[in-house]
């Protein structure tokens, strides 16, 4: 590691020709023209705090002016700091001014350089180099990333760092094909698995991604309206649709306004599907790795190593399944992925038929049989506490407000609302049961859960590390545990709830032979 300030930089700042020899090497300089509209970005919400605090005195112009400025020498300051160089063993990127850091990563922990490119990335022709580490980046932490090189010096630096890994290796690390170029031999070698269709932007408005973005969106404009005392009904169009809903009778005015509310989603979902999806291709190389490259306008490729995938899995939210459609993704190590993560890196395929996803799945698992085969039912006492969980809230909740009604001032008739409530909870627990299954297909652990988002589950007996046998008190009085694979890979833990003991002893058991015999040994025996 690097004591002190190393003041030797590389003879070209614009990195276009990677120096040999572990020499400092600066960004693009192209850089510069990016790096200010990226903190004008990021800061845009303080930006409009800043100018519409003083406009109540008449400084609202100057004050935004040297706002802006400080913006855009921050973002030029990313430039002058940040340099990064390449020796025998390590990658290091030293980044800041007033906290200066230094980012190392050896070279034999380097499994993938990601190569992306954002709008303003590929007009100058810059790309944006990730390498990956298997290693979890917290919030708030770029890790080793370097934004961003020119697209020629950053397939030069792949390539060095391709060189150099397997010269201190001694195997194979395959790097994310470029964005518009790749090595010959790479293209050559990569077998196209699933490709984008048009077909497919029928989905868009299923996945409901424009719901966030239309909420923001109006709160912004709220916010910003309100501060600046902007009155909307000046303006025609705004005042001729609150005046018609004004003298529409009430359930005609609340139809109105969900029905425009739902196609303004559906239209910002659709357009959100295309621009995130849009070039979308997944491809596996012949050195044992998935490719997936996605994006219309900012473009983003993945590299996953086959070697490091433990499983694949297959989630339907409710109104993607209503209409056929499913995603499908890696279980694999080294990823930040789980149920709840926006992170899409372990993304093999976006909504999609269902057939797409099985066929993915298939093609990556390496065998059709755990996506095809029948899952064993979890009985009649699973069934039953799913229909319990999901009916006796109602039924409480009716018998608390009925009482609770005639102490105290409210709607006479608010218990009610547990008995409407009623169908549609008991239809969702049948469809909770009726999506709840597993089987031991080969080598794989296969589960199914979910309603409002049913996953298939493909789990492979090598990323399987340990099993948790979990018996609460109403499960241990019916007889049935919950099963918990734990991995390293994916969310770090699949569940099978709800199954007999016996019966996922025997599925532990299958997969991990004798793992659970010395507990079972030392248990006090049936109850």
């Amino acid at each position: 590691m690097t004591a002190g300030r190393d003041r030797r930089h590389a003879a070209d700042p614009t990195g276009a020709e990677p120096a040999v020899g572990g020499e400092w090497r600066r960004l693009s300089r192209r850089m510069l023209l990016v790096h200010p509209v990226q903190e004008l970005v990021r800061l845009a919400p303080a930006l409009i705090g800043i100018v519409l605090a003083g406009h109540r005195n008449g400084q609202g112009v100057a004050w935004g002016l040297a706002a802006t400025g400080v913006a855009v020498l921050v973002g030029a300051l990313r430039w002058f700091t940040t340099t990064y160089r390449v020796t025998g063993d390590q990658v290091q990127v030293r980044r800041g001014l007033l906290r200066r850091r230094l980012l190392v990563a050896p070279l034999d922990r380097v499994r993938t350089v990601d190569l992306s490119a954002g709008a303003l990335h590929r007009v100058l022709r810059l790309e944006r180099v990730t390498l990956g580490t298997g290693a979890a980046v917290g919030a708030g932490h770029e890790g080793l990333r370097l934004d961003a090189l020119d697209a020629a010096a950053a397939a030069r630096l792949r390539e060095e760092l391709v060189r150099r890994r397997q010269a201190a290796t001694g195997t194979a690390v395959m790097a994310a094909p470029g964005l518009d170029h790749a090595v010959g031999p790479q293209r050559a070698a990569e077998v196209t698995l699933a490709a984008v269709r048009p077909s497919w932007l029928r989905f868009g408005p299923f996945t409901l991604s424009g719901l966030v973005a239309v909420g923001v969106v109006t709160g912004l404009l709220s916010r910003v309206t309100s501060e600046a005392e902007v009155d909307l009904s000046r303006y025609r169009p705004l005042h001729a649709v609150a005046t018609h809903l004004g003298a529409a009778p009430l359930w005609r005015a609340v139809v109105e306004v969900a029905l425009a509310f739902v196609v303004v989603v559906a239209l910002v979902s659709t357009a959100g599907y295309l621009l995130a999806f849009g070039g979308y291709r997944l491809t596996r190389h012949s050195g044992g790795t998935l490719h997936v490259v996605r994006g219309l306008i900012a473009r983003r490729a993945v590299t996953i190593e086959l070697s490091r995938v433990r499983g694949v899995e297959i989630s339907e939210p409710m109104l993607l399944r209503i209409v056929g459609g499913a995603r499908c993704s890696a279980v694999t190590t080294g990823l930040r992925t789980g149920h709840d993560s926006s992170d899409t890196a372990a993304m093999l395929l976006p909504p999609a038929p269902r057939a797409d996803a099985d066929r993915v799945a298939a093609a990556v698992l390496g065998t059709d049989r755990p996506v095809t085969t029948p899952l064993a039912r979890h009985g009649r006492r699973a069934r039953q506490r799913r229909y319990g969980r999901a009916l006796l809230p109602c039924v409480l909740g009716a018998v608390a407000l009925l009482p609770l009604g005639r102490l105290v001032a409210g709607p006479a008739g608010a218990w009610l609302l547990g008995v409407v409530a009623m169908p549609f909870v008991a239809v969702l627990a049948w469809d909770r049961y009726r999506n709840l299954g597993h089987a031991v297909v080969g080598e794989y652990l296969v589960r199914s859960a979910g309603s409002l988002v049913r996953r298939r589950t493909m789990l492979s007996r090598e990323g399987i590390v340990g099993w948790t046998v979990r018996e609460s008190f109403f499960q241990r009085r019916a007889g049935l545990a919950t099963l918990t694979a734990t991995t390293a890979a994916g969310a770090q833990h699949y569940a099978v709830p709800d199954v007999e003991l016996g019966t996922a002893v025997c599925v532990a058991d299958a997969l991990l032979p004798g793992l659970l015999t010395p507990f079972l040994l030392d248990s006090p025996g049936p109850r």
